[in-house]
């Protein structure tokens, strides 16, 4: 991978970064000025179930980030795009598909299908 790829994806990791924090601050403002008495059950209920679906969201947005972080991190110390499995250079496709990938396609196949059959 040379630098232009490098910085190519540092640039995405900062935006998606970015999207996620400016969802975070409008989740907050919303659920920060939606906290009033609600007397009727139905829609304190429907508004309950909102935000329980939102705080879902950000969960996983966090877990995100943190993935987001780390590839920057081994953009900087010069590992990103190696499989932490096998040694091996990941794909281009696979960095363009999911930029966070730290297994190449035949680690993370395997890695899966090792789930898989331990779930059993």
């Amino acid at each position: 991978m040379d630098e232009k790829d490098l910085q190519h994806f540092k640039k995405q990791l900062e935006a998606i970064k970015a999207d996620i924090n400016n969802d975070v601050e409008q989740t907050l403002s919303e659920m920060t000025s939606h906290t009033g008495n609600v007397p009727d059950p139905n829609d304190r209920a429907s508004m309950e179930s909102d935000r329980s679906f939102e705080l879902r969201i950000r969960g996983r947005e966090r877990k995100l980030m943190d993935k987001v972080n780390e590839a920057l991190v081994r953009i900087e110390d010069g590992t990103y795009g190696f499989c932490a499995g096998c040694g091996c250079e990941i794909a281009l496709k696979r960095l363009r598909a999911r930029p966070v990938a730290t297994y190449c396609i035949d680690c993370k196949t395997r890695q899966e299908q090792q789930e898989k059959e331990q779930g059993r």
